[in-house]
């Protein structure tokens, strides 16, 4: 099941996955840290985009927040034509 569909900057169709989202949520550290919005606001209007160096399939979209004065960073892997996070 797909929490939510958007495109990115670069017109691709990305979705978070109820599976993902739970992944998301098992690290203590990102409780009460991301919100589901701030994901897609990443994903519609990063300040940068990069290659995961660990894996040539996924970007890693950043973007800074003057309130929090810190970036948040989501890591997204294309999969065959299906985007993913």
């Amino acid at each position: 099941m797909r929490i939510f569909e958007t495109k990115d900057k670069s017109r691709r169709l990305i979705y978070l996955s109820n599976e993902r989202w739970k992944h998301i949520l098992e690290h203590k550290e990102m409780h009460n840290q991301v919100t589901i919005e701030q994901i897609k606001d990443i994903l519609l209007h990063p300040n940068k985009i990069v290659p995961d160096k660990y894996d040539h399939h996924a970007r890693i979209y950043h973007r800074y927040y003057k309130d929090r004065k810190e970036y948040l960073a989501v890591l997204v892997k294309y999969l065959m034509g299906k985007d993913s996070l």
